[in-house]
């Protein structure tokens, strides 16, 4: 929207009139006067954009309008990089003299009138819009978190288009699939549990029926006899307090024309609340409030409902866990997280849609395969399938008729009636979305299909973009990144694709149907211009991204990239050479630049030439070097070269004091297992301390310019993760030094050069705040600091060579979730796991411990372990005493172990079977006959038998 273009040039006129100082002659005046025009445009831009994208309000003079707005937003954007650039060439480093500078001064003399003439034209070009606007009566808005429209449910002055939402309030309950369970736990927190007023919340992404659900239960027969009286109040996104208790108060008395109510709608707010109190105080009471989209409604409606401890409940369905979570401050609160349906569920909701009164409820076998490809596309969400179902129970039921359907969904959701509604509905999520929050959920768009996506590789481009906006105090922009992802989850707009041990979002994705409502107003915003090889996204006008997943060569070589800010590649496939060889010479605002994946085998030598790059991805490609003009890059914060084949950095990039992400490592899968070998990392040059901004640095390899480089990293103060690779047993002094001053450092990981190089990591003072210590070098006793790490939530120990069992010292670690012992971590043979340890560790990785004999678990320890993995242990003949207490076990992997060993856990003869069997996941791996190489996979549960391939 207009909103979102206008706030982000603000934000870059805002940083640009900060950092600048030295302007030229009148431009600092110039973009002062255009920051005061788009600051006054921006206070009903809210409005303009609703009724620029209203049906009710086809007005094309409103929709030229911020159209408009949004182009002079882009140029604002590009004509200050533009004049960033000339100034970096202007005053380029090494040219001081007077000599120098006026060659170069004369040669941007043309540059400089274009520029100043476009800032001219802009401020021209603004005003005019800002003197049109009056005549569209534009109502100012004010931000609060979410955009609200100007009427409630949907409805408008104009009589527009209906509520799709409401629908959901009168299915039949014959037709509802899937929602047997969800249904049983809200029926138990109606009506049991605690006499104590109790909120129960249903949440999940729009389209998932939680309305539907909430009201099934609401209209039961079982619940409405336990309530002395119940209401049904829709909220939506426009509301007032006042009006809800009115239309609660209404259904209460069932009649409208009741004399009271008249009485009510002349009180004021609190006397209407005190009627209200005064109504249900003796009553128990249901109330169901549908689609609350506001995160303080709880406290807006807690007044009014009061705690009479008569088993009161109040319902509540929302697109945000925030809203949920929000009731727990005064409220005893449950919340049921709305999952999509099952595969099967879904297919036997599409087949009752659209075979209700005719062929006995059951889909043709000549349709089947169409049919469940477009039930497939639909992802198991409910009120998308039921839309199709619709869609198709008017259609002819022949395999072309349907084949067209599937074959053009996109076009279909945006014209066909039957889809219409639903498309609607789930851009209500979007339209709700604070300004700073759109352009994020929008990104997602520029990405493929089902492409689950890093959550540190989109924070990344959002805060390269501009989009993270860094208001006073000490938050990174990554922290502020992390936020703004969170609230699109706890939003249902972004899903949770997979969680690290710890919980935390690894990667995520949008659903198929909300990427298809992106993608619509990807193409009306200009977000992104979309190259796929079934055809591009058209277009109108410049716009500011490229995506391409395609292999077509033609299409990379044919496309102008001039006016790109970002660049995305996906396809493994065409040649990249020529493509990113053009970049240097034709992009000069591009700030985003990721190929992860791709096919590309070398970057070209003027890489230095994109002044304005913030993000390079170049991971997974198969470039073997960087050229020296990367530390051109002035403007980098992220450089990405993992699993390439770089392995040596030029020194150049230590001129890149912007630089916050060196993200490079090497893993060997080719040769024979080494631990110290199998992640290697890259050699640097002296001037590492000049990229004071660092944040993540790993791995360097230090064998190249040891204790000289380490001492440098005293001056990387803002680190938070480090690895190091090829430390000797004299490095140890220095590291200790450089440790003490990393007041951030949250994940320490060093390797050292050989099995037997044991150095000294006793340090004087250690990293308090320390979250992650992987550490695979010769110890012979534990540093005495580790066990003291109170945020420690994972170690790895590898090579240490302990004499002495380290579970007594790390047993009492109050954080720990991930535990590992490898390749000879602990030279002993008893490991010994005592009660009262290790409490909160969900993850134990015990590898390659070749003098181990015994592992004895207490009743009492490890009570929270779920996943349990014991590999190449070939003293150890059998399982763990006390394992058979670990109640909460998910899977255990046994791999490589003893022959003796398996055979005590065989299912049939096994005298340790009955001590694993309780857990719901037992597999192993075992090579049954070296002089074969026959792999033998087992997989061991409760119910199952074991077998083999």
């Amino acid at each position: 929207m207009a909103e979102t273009a206008v706030s982000s040039a603000l934000s870059e006129v805002f940083q640009f009139l900060k950092e600048e100082t030295k302007l030229l002659r009148g431009v600092h005046r110039d973009f002062s006067d255009i920051k005061d025009e788009l600051e006054s445009i921006q206070v009903f831009l809210k409005d303009a954009d609703r009724r620029a994208a209203d049906e009710a309000d086809a007005n094309d003079g409103i929709r030229t309008w911020v159209k408009q707005v949004r182009d002079a937003s882009f140029r604002i954007e590009d004509v200050i990089d533009e004049y960033l650039l000339l100034i970096h060439r202007t005053n380029s480093p090494g040219c001081r003299s007077l000599v120098c500078k006026i060659p170069r001064l004369m040669k941007t003399l043309t540059p400089r009138y274009e520029i100043a003439s476009e800032i001219q034209d802009i401020k021209l070009s603004i005003r005019g819009i800002k003197e049109r606007s009056e005549r569209y009566n534009f109502q100012i808005s004010h931000e609060q978190g979410s955009s609200c429209q100007s009427n409630g449910c949907g409805e408008s002055d104009t009589g527009g288009w209906r509520d799709p939402r409401l629908s959901s309030l009168f299915i039949e309950e014959t037709e509802i699939v899937g929602f047997e369970g969800p249904r049983e736990e809200l029926y138990g927190w109606l009506l049991e549990g605690a006499a104590e007023r109790t909120v129960i919340s249903v949440v999940g992404m729009g389209g998932l029926g939680k309305t539907t659900l909430a009201k099934l239960v609401f209209d039961s027969q079982k619940v409405t006899t336990q309530f002395d009286c119940r209401a049904c109040i829709v909220v939506s996104q426009s509301y007032t307090v006042r009006g809800l208790l009115i239309k609660m108060m209404e259904q209460f008395y069932q009649e409208a024309e009741d004399p009271d109510l008249e009485i009510l709608r002349k009180m004021d707010d609190r006397l209407l609340i005190i009627e209200v109190r005064k109504y249900l105080e003796h009553k128990r009471y249901l109330i169901f409030f549908d689609d609350v989209w506001q995160e303080d409604f709880s406290d807006q409606v807690e007044f009014a409902m009061p705690n009479n401890n008569k088993g009161s409940r109040i319902i509540i369905t929302t697109r945000m866990m925030q809203v949920a979570d929000f009731f727990k401050k005064s409220f005893l609160v449950h919340v049921h997280n709305l999952q999509l349906l099952t595969p099967n569920k879904a297919w036997e909701l599409f087949c009752k849609k659209v075979f209700r009164s005719e062929l006995g409820g059951r889909c043709p076998p000549e349709l089947e395969v169409v049919a469940k490809e477009i039930v497939q596309k639909f992802k198991q969400l409910p009120l998308a399938i039921v839309a199709i179902g619709g869609l198709l129970s008017t259609k002819s039921k022949t395999m072309i008729e349907w084949q067209k359907v599937s074959q053009n969904l996109s076009l279909e959701l945006e014209r066909n009636a039957h889809l219409t509604s639903l498309t609607k509905i789930l851009s209500l999520s979007y339209d709700g979305l604070p300004h700073y929050l759109k352009p994020c959920i929008l990104y997602f768009g520029l990405y493929p299909e089902d492409y689950a996506i890093s959550h540190g590789r989109i924070t990344r481009q959002w805060i390269a973009e501009g989009f993270v906006q860094i208001s006073v105090g000490r938050r990174t922009p990554e922290q502020v990144a992390e936020e703004y992802l969170s609230e699109l989850i706890q939003r249902s707009l972004v899903q949770v694709s997979d969680v690290d041990f710890e919980g935390k979002v690894d990667k995520c994705q949008v659903h198929d149907l909300l990427r298809e409502v992106i993608i619509t107003k990807i193409k009306d915003l200009r977000f992104c211009h979309c190259v796929h090889d079934d055809g591009e996204l058209p277009v109108n006008g410049k716009t500011r991204r490229l995506s391409i997943t395609t292999s077509d060569n033609d299409v990379l070589k044919s496309t102008n990239i001039s006016h790109f800010r970002a660049i995305h590649v996906f396809d493994k496939a065409g040649s990249l050479e020529h493509f990113v060889g053009k970049l240097g010479s034709k992009s000069r605002i591009l700030k985003v630049l990721d190929i992860q994946g791709t096919s590309l085998n070398h970057v070209p030598k003027n890489l230095g030439s994109l002044f304005h790059l913030r993000y390079l991805n170049l991971k997974n490609t198969k470039i073997h070097a960087l050229p020296k003009s990367v530390g051109e890059l002035q403007n980098l914060e992220t450089l990405d070269i993992r699993y390439t084949l770089v392995r040596e950095i030029p020194s150049q990039i230590n001129k890149l004091t912007k630089l916050r992400h060196l993200l490079a490592l090497h893993r060997n899968y080719e040769e024979n297992y080494s631990l110290l070998g199998f992640t290697s990392g890259v050699k640097m040059e002296k001037g590492i301390k000049n990229m004071a901004s660092l944040q993540k640095l790993y791995y360097v390899d230090v064998k190249h310019r040891g204790v000289d480089l380490i001492n440098e990293m005293k001056m990387l103060k803002q680190l938070r993760r480090l690895g190091l690779r090829h430390v000797r047993r004299e490095h140890g002094d220095a590291l200790s030094a450089v440790i003490v001053e990393m007041k951030h450092l949250e994940d320490l990981n060093i390797t050292t050069i050989g099995e037997d190089e044991t150095i000294n990591l006793n340090f004087v003072s250690y990293p308090h705040q320390l979250q992650r210590l992987h550490l695979k070098a010769r110890l012979d006793t534990l540093p005495d600091w580790i066990p003291k790490l109170e945020s420690l939530v994972e170690i790895k120990l590898a090579l240490s060579k302990l004499k002495n069992d380290p579970l007594q010292s790390l047993k009492n670690l109050p954080n720990l979730l991930k535990f590992g012992l490898w390749d000879d971590a602990y030279d002993g043979e008893i490991l010994h796991f005592r009660i009262g340890g290790f409490l909160k560790l969900k993850r134990l990785n015990l590898s390659r411990l070749n003098r181990v004999k015994y592992i004895c678990i207490d009743e009492g320890t490890l009570i929270s372990l779920e996943y349990l993995t014991m590999n190449r242990i070939p003293e150890l003949m059998e399982v763990p005493y006390g394992i058979k207490s670990l109640n909460n076990l998910k899977a255990i992997n046994f791999s490589e172990m003893a022959d003796e060993f398996f055979e005590s856990i065989d299912q049939n003869n096994g005298n340790d079977y009955w001590s694993i069997k309780h857990a719901p996941l037992v597999s192993f791996h075992h090579t049954s006959d070296p002089k074969f190489n026959d792999d033998e996979i087992c997989t061991i549960t409760s119910s199952d038998h074991c077998f083999a391939s």
